[in-house]
């Protein structure tokens, strides 16, 4: 198992980054390494840090101005050379189907679900790539 596993962590409201840094804690499941977030309140930023490259998964915030996590996964997931999987943070269930329009592996709902949230990331992290 590796010493860690970096998160992008996609949000314009640094609030909600908190709330996912807080909810998923240093690890998401014992089965599952030391999580260490790399933070971004942009989509340049989101871009710089996948090129750069390391990334594990992606956590990103639907809700997020000017551009929402829909449309960031999306762009990822069709223009990034094996992007990582992505959790999609979203406003309502009923967004689901939106998410799945943008390629997410998986979603929660905003507010964050500390159990919930921590259990799909965990979740995309055991999984192969």
């Amino acid at each position: 198992m590796p010493s860690s596993v970096s998160v992008l962590l996609y949000s314009s409201d640094a609030n909600t980054r908190a709330q996912v840094r807080t909810a998923t804690g240093r690890m998401p499941a014992a089965d599952v390494p030391p999580v260490a977030f790399v933070e971004c309140a942009t989509l340049p930023a989101v871009l710089l840090a996948l090129d750069a490259g390391h990334i594990d998964a992606c956590v990103l915030d639907g809700e997020a101005v000017p551009i929402g996590g829909m449309g960031v996964c999306w762009q990822i997931k069709n223009e990034v050379f094996q992007c990582p999987p992505v959790l999609l943070l979203i406003g309502r269930p009923q967004d689901a189907w939106l998410a799945t329009w943008s390629h997410a592996d998986a979603t929660t709902t905003l507010p964050v679900e500390p159990v919930e949230l921590a259990a799909s990331l965990a979740g995309l992290l055991r999984a192969p790539h």
